[in-house]
């Protein structure tokens, strides 16, 4: 007999029931015929007979007028605010647990469970509101979760707009229409994902616009909320200091000049200001990404090392994790929800089967199961929860098999092999399958690639690349595979290139400033970071990210080792980002404007060096 579960799964805090579908549908059928029932419900025109019973089992007000109420008004119930077709699917819910709800209604919905007293239906509410929220609703439904006392969903809406904050600032018409508390307290929070504050400005202005007879006179709280020591000196003259908003008030007159105050002393190469803290005009904000690195090869030896990158602070830190991970280098890895999955790998002497995780949040290390084959070299991609390990070397073989592991039941299982054996090739996804390029075959580099589709558990051989890349590291971003750096069979290249799925053609793009194989490869802030690797000669720290727009690469910090055979990963929203980040962000404009001293200084070096052999010939 089939069996369906009545009590809502996304309410951990409520015991899980079964009841026998069948038994609840022949009691729907007795309801809608009349049978045994001993109430009667009327909305507007529609008219209920309903059993007490099932109505008060999943509805305090319900059992309480049940319970409580004169036997007349047991019998004739009318509930004003409630329209009889929500009150019909309300009923029908209580039966059956089949829930009819869309955009339109969703609201009326939630407040009528609500009102009732019916937790498990809120928490459907509440999981379908969850699932619809976008960039043009996510502002109306965190008002709302305010408006109704629902933390959860005001928590998970506002935490949406702040992750989404440049993309609903643009197109978000409900965010022109918040109270100035609200915008305020966005744009003020240290949450807020944005990479530089243009558009934490360009916002505050095009709110005072929507009605700027009323709003102008609270610009200068406004500025209070956009880190000015953070934008581009030209930009803060020209789009802050001279905007007729800023002009129009003197309550704005020392918040400029404390910001030119500050934009002076920092351009100021002097080794008298290098004590300079950072003022909260300059107080860069809390990252939303967090790259992490593990492990690796350096000096001739694995590594245990783990670094993250505060893209915000643009700085690499070490992290002491607990029972830290062992020495592990050529390893793949990838993320489900807060957790890193660490694939295979070498040592220096085994080839691993093994793998272990890293809970982010409670940084811990534990093992799971062994994958089916050992794999160092490996390819590892996570796709709907799912993790891929693809290819490899074993200690004897480089492979063309592939396994997958769900997280769910802790098991691997293998899927269909590749068409050709790699190691030291990489893998991403995209559009919902895997694709995996270049490697090494045991005989040459390889230019070869293919794609998965985990639907139909195929390979499909792709046109080749114009490169032969082993120890390359490939990304999907913005709808195309990016293919970076790696090792021809003669030299380490700087030369990138990328596959458009739609043309099926590569085409070459910007070369990075160094050479790298087996280096980190992420996308952050829609920027692609190529981290650290092997030039040929040594394992190199640098750090360097492509844009896109500009066709160029820019460099960034260095790691603090320098370190190849690693991956580099992305946990997104933890709650624990402080453990992950700069802690000391008050001098972060001393070690900028010591760093700025030191070049200044080598460059005088260089001047001096270059006069003194200008003299030596003549």
């Amino acid at each position: 007999m089939p069996n369906c579960q009545l009590e809502d799964e996304t309410n951990a805090a409520l015991p899980r029931r079964c009841i026998s579908y069948v038994a609840m549908m022949a009691l729907d059928e007795m309801r809608l015929s009349n049978t045994l029932c001993d109430a009667t419900i009327t909305q507007d025109d529609y008219t209920f007979p309903v059993h007490r019973a099932i109505l008060g089992s999943c509805s305090d007000y319900f059992r309480t007028l049940f319970t409580t109420s004169l036997p007349s008004e047991k019998d004739q119930i009318s509930i004003v605010g409630i329209r009889g077709l929500i009150m019909e699917r309300i009923i029908k819910y209580a039966y059956l647990r089949k829930l009819e709800i869309s955009e339109e209604d969703m609201f009326e919905m939630y407040a009528a469970s609500d009102f009732l007293g019916m937790t498990s239906l809120q928490g459907r509410c509440i999981q379908y509101i969850k699932s619809v929220l976008r960039t043009d609703n996510c502002v109306k439904v965190m008002l709302y979760g305010r408006q109704r006392h629902c933390t959860a969903l005001y928590e998970f809406s506002r935490n949406y707009v702040l992750k989404n904050f440049v993309e609903v600032a643009r197109m978000c018409t409900d965010l022109m229409k918040v109270n100035l508390d609200d915008i305020y307290e966005l744009l003020s929070d240290e949450l807020l994902n944005v990479k530089d504050e243009e558009p934490v400005w360009e916002c505050c202005v095009r709110w005072i616009d929507a009605d700027a007879v009323n709003r102008s006179k609270h610009i200068a709280k406004l500025m209070k909320s956009v880190r000015l020591g953070l934008l581009k000196t030209q930009y803060f003259l020209e789009k802050v200091k001279e905007h007729p908003f800023v002009l129009g008030n003197e309550e704005t007159k020392p918040i400029i000049i404390d910001t030119l105050t500050f934009l002076y002393d920092l351009d100021m190469v002097n080794s008298k200001h290098t004590k300079i803290k950072t003022p909260a005009l300059a107080m860069p904000r809390l990252p939303y990404d967090i790259i992490f690195t593990f492990g690796g090869w350096s000096e001739g030896l694995p590594q245990s090392t783990i670094e993250t990158y505060d893209t915000r602070a643009d700085r690499w830190l070490k992290v002491d994790a607990g029972n830290r991970i062992e020495a592990r280098a050529y390893y793949g890895a990838a993320v489900v929800n807060n957790t890193v999955y660490c694939i295979g790998g070498y040592d220096g002497v085994e080839h691993f089967n093994t793998c272990r995780k890293f809970d982010a949040v409670a940084k811990v290390w534990s093992d799971i199961a062994p994958m089916h084959h050992r794999r160092c070299y490996v390819s590892v991609v996570e796709l709907s929860g799912i993790i891929y390990a693809m290819g490899g070397y074993d200690g004897h073989n480089r492979q063309n098999t592939a396994e997958c592991y769900n997280p769910r039941t802790n098991q691997w299982s293998m899927i269909a092999p590749m068409h050709q054996q790699r190691s030291d090739a990489d893998a991403c996804t995209l559009d919902d399958k895997i694709y995996i390029l270049g490697g090494f075959n045991g005989q040459e580099c390889m230019n070869s690639a293919e794609v998965y589709d985990p639907k139909e558990n195929t390979w499909t051989v792709l046109p080749n690349m114009t490169n032969r890349r082993s120890g390359v590291s490939c990304i999907s971003h913005r709808g195309v595979v990016h293919a970076v750096g790696g090792f021809n069979g003669l030299i380490r290249m700087n030369s990138c290139e990328r596959f458009d799925p739609i043309t099926r053609r590569w085409q070459n793009f910007k070369e990075m400033y160094y050479q790298r194989s087996n280096f980190g490869l992420e996308v952050i802030d829609d920027m692609i970071f190529a981290i650290g690797g092997y030039d040929g000669v040594s394992a190199i720290p640098h750090t360097e990210c492509y844009v896109t727009e500009s066709n160029e690469w820019l460099e960034a910090s260095d790691l603090n080792q320098m370190r190849s055979a690693f991956k580099a990963v992305i946990i997104s929203g933890l709650p624990n980002v402080r453990d992950y980040i700069l802690k000391d962000r008050e001098n972060l404009m001393a070690e900028r404007q010591q760093k700025l001293f030191n070049a200044e200084i080598e460059n005088l070096d260089d001047e001096v060096d270059s006069t003194s052999t200008i003299n030596d010939v003549e």
